[in-house]
């Protein structure tokens, strides 16, 4: 059933490679100058152009970029192809919003998974698409010196846009590829991304969340760790090949390269690179960053959230269906939620602030030392302090407007929707000639006709008395934290003829309001009415929460050109004073890759953190009255009696395992690769104790937590039982040779 390639290795293969761990996300453009050397050291056996290459077939071909649009400026995660029909894998927390999407409380795709058994039953999923790396480019030249020092930031910004929008016209090929330039080291460089972008992207399999999400929010960013956190997708093209719309014609992408799997297995200090999308990292902060980020930055972020999360969890544990509806938005959310506070928290451990107060004192001694460097780089952390004071002034309100009230329910986010509807019965209303009158009509009637289509998309996963404790808990917070001036009229009001019962505030408006009730809106919108719109209580409260956010915001875009300036010469002083470092840019979701080594750690003093964790662990960890450690009885089974076919060893399976691999947010799914280029894990998580890693890098603690391949290929194979895609797979399994060969005395035949 399997298909099997035995490579036959000498046993001492690697055994005697000294490997280290290495800080940084590079640019695969400059692996044979940066990194291949470190590399080869290292342990890894291939060379810089199987790795990446842009005029043949390499390693870069098989890594994937997801995202939800067709010309994408970042991706959401990474995934990989690892065959020849275009089978991807990605993490399940990835794969978790489409999975709920086809989820109904009479197919639980998120409680009993989904496992497609022919093409056939693969579910396509709208706005998902798959990007893959043609290639990248140095356009540095071609921009930076049309600038100069005496533009305004303005004038810069819409200079290089001009420069930008002639270059990927260029570069597209008349639509053909999707391309990005993006500023790196703070706009000191500019690089182009090219990629090919595919729009039919479909769900092919997925373990239950009893395995993909074992751990829930409670082991979330924690090791040790038991999650198997991956599902399957498939990349359909045309039957040429190009990139199309989803179509019954589609045939399985056939891809320049994907990734053999290997089931070899981990050991402590085995060579590791992982190759993805991060998606942003702010190494170069400096200390004001930090301190704002303390001060203003994550303690409004984690009051909102926190609240929100503990709204809508009383909800989704009292009702399957509502569990549904909210599973994904509660997922993302308290993902963002528990990494502001991990965040917090490790800034604070690991004395990050203190740090980049004394490399800042080293700075501003190189500076002083020389009068043309004070003239190029004197102004970088006067401009930097003076932008971080401006924002700390309305960064608090501009978060609680947004996330408590503009984005506080759903109905309020339903509300501006008919912003524009409102517009155009506005100018109906002030139209007095007839035939200006008609034209106004037919547009108000295009517009209520594709609110209408919408609806059921909007309504899908709503609940209104889930939405409306929102409401009550989020308008509350509002009303408490935002000044009195930022307070809209209507809101007032109703505090007060309420007398500060915001349960009772809600009652009134839910049931006021046309909004929140599907049906009512419906009505609405087969007649609209201004006179109707404008008296809505929820589309007055979404009006005046906007013209204040508008008004925060004004004030916060204004420290923005201060701090791009300062910034630039920040990033561009530190490299000129430190000429002998090898330097990587921030991640700001373009392909990186990061190499290391599998190892344990130590958090505390006594503490001892191993590099592997088994299935043993999740037996260990079973709550059957806790959602988030629930173990399926097939698994249970499966583990009794010791049935792990080929992806266990020494009566043992592995479910997770450490890697030293510099990664972030984006690079979740991202595939983890041996010295061989195989497959051996998918990155999902970092490690608490470095959850300050984003801001600067942790040697010592800084961990990556992957999923054992083998553990994937186990769930897939025995219990999902669904040897397709195993056989369509190719699984490579290193034999080892005797260290030496018995010679045997020939028998002569008879």
């Amino acid at each position: 059933m399997k298909k099997l390639i035995f490579i036959f290795l000498s046993f001492l293969t690697l055994s005697t490679t000294t490997l280290k761990a290495n800080e940084g996300m590079w640019l695969p453009m400059f692996i044979k100058t940066l990194n291949i050397a470190d590399m080869q050291k290292m342990g890894l056996l291939l060379t810089a152009d199987e790795l990446y290459n842009p005029n043949q077939p390499s390693l870069k071909d098989a890594i994937v970029g997801l995202s939800t649009g067709p010309t994408p400026q970042g991706y959401f995660c990474t995934s990989e192809l690892v065959s020849s029909k275009g089978l991807l894998f990605t993490n399940h927390h990835c794969g978790y919003d489409y999975i709920q999407k086809h989820s109904t409380v009479d197919h639980d795709y998120l409680k009993d998974g989904f496992w497609a058994k022919s093409f056939d039953e693969e579910l396509p999923n709208e706005g998902l698409t798959a990007s893959v790396l043609v290639y990248m480019a140095d356009v540095t030249d071609s921009i930076i010196p049309q600038l100069n020092d005496t533009m305004s930031e303005a004038d810069r910004s819409k200079k290089v846009s001009e420069i930008e929008s002639k270059l990927k016209k260029q570069a597209s090929e008349e639509g053909k590829y999707n391309v990005v330039i993006k500023g790196f080291f703070a706009g000191n460089e500019y690089y182009m991304f090219v990629y090919q972008v595919y729009k039919d992207v479909r769900l092919v399999g997925a373990p239950p969340s009893s395995i993909g999400k074992f751990g829930g929010d409670t082991d979330n960013w924690m090791w040790p760790r038991h999650t198997g956190d991956f599902s399957i997708f498939r990349i359909y093209t045309a039957p040429d090949g190009s990139p199309a719309e989803y179509s019954k014609d589609n045939v399985p992408l056939k891809p320049k390269h994907y990734l053999p799997i290997s089931l070899d297995g981990v050991k402590k200090d085995d060579f590791a690179m992982i190759w993805g999308f991060p998606g942003s990292t702010e190494r170069y902060l400096t200390s004001y960053g930090i301190q704002f980020k303390m001060n203003d930055y994550f303690p409004p972020l984690i009051e909102v959230f926190g609240k929100k999360l503990e709204v809508w969890k009383k909800h989704m544990e009292a009702s399957q269906a509502v569990k549904i509806k909210y599973a994904s938005n509660y997922a993302g959310i308290a993902n963002a939620w528990k990494y502001f506070i991990g965040q917090q928290r490790g800034v604070k451990k690991n004395h990050v602030l203190q740090k980049k107060q004394n490399f800042e004192k080293s700075f501003t001694n190189w500076v002083d030392a020389s009068d043309a460097r004070k003239a190029k780089y004197g102004e970088a952390l006067p401009l930097i302090k003076e932008a971080y004071g401006k924002m700390s002034e309305k960064f608090v309100p501009l978060v609680v407007g947004s996330i408590a009230g503009l984005q506080g329910s759903d109905a309020i986010s339903m509300a501006q929707s008919l912003s524009g509807l409102e517009t155009k019965l506005e100018k109906l209303k002030k139209e007095k000639k007839k035939d200006k009158k008609e034209k106004i009509e037919k547009r108000i009637k295009k517009s209520t006709k594709k609110l209408t289509e919408g609806m059921a998309e909007m309504f899908k996963d709503y609940d209104m008395a889930t939405d409306k404790d929102v409401f009550a808990a989020m308008t509350k917070m509002y009303y408490d934290k935002m000044p009195a001036n930022m307070h809209p009229e209507i809101l007032d009001k109703l505090a007060q003829k309420f007398k500060g019962d915001f349960n009772a505030l809600a009652d009134y408006v839910y049931t006021t309001s046309f909004i929140p009730d599907s049906n009512k809106y419906k009505v609405f919108l087969a007649n609209p009415k201004l006179k109707t719109l404008k008296k809505d209580p929820l589309f007055q409260l979404m009006q005046g929460y906007l013209k204040n956010i508008m008004a925060a915001s004004t004030s916060y875009k204004e420290s923005q050109s201060t701090m791009k300036k300062g910034t630039r010469l920040w990033e561009a002083g530190i490299r000129a004073m430190q000429p002998n470092k090898k330097f990587y840019p921030d991640a700001n979701s373009t392909l990186r890759f990061t190499y290391g080594k599998v190892l344990d750690y130590y958090p505390s003093d006594a503490v001892h953190y191993d590099y592997v964790t088994h299935l043993k662990g999740v037996m260990e960890k079973e709550d059957p009255t806790n959602d988030e450690f629930i173990v399926p009885a097939k698994l249970k089974e499966l583990y009794e009696t010791k049935d792990f076919g080929p992806y266990g060893e020494d009566g043992k399976l592995i479910t997770d395992f450490l890697t030293t691999n510099d990664i972030t947010g984006g690079n979740s799914g991202s595939p983890v690769i041996n010295a061989k280029g195989e497959l051996i894990g998918l990155a999902f998580d970092g490690n608490w104790e470095a959850m300050s890693g984003d801001l600067a890098y942790e040697k010592v603690l800084q961990r990556t937590i992957c999923v054992d391949v083998r553990y994937v290929l186990f769930i897939i194979d025995k219990f999902a039982n669904d040897p397709r895609l195993i056989d369509e797979l190719t699984i490579h399994k290193a034999m080892p040779q005797p260290s030496h060969v018995e010679q045997l005395e020939e028998v002569p035949a008879d």
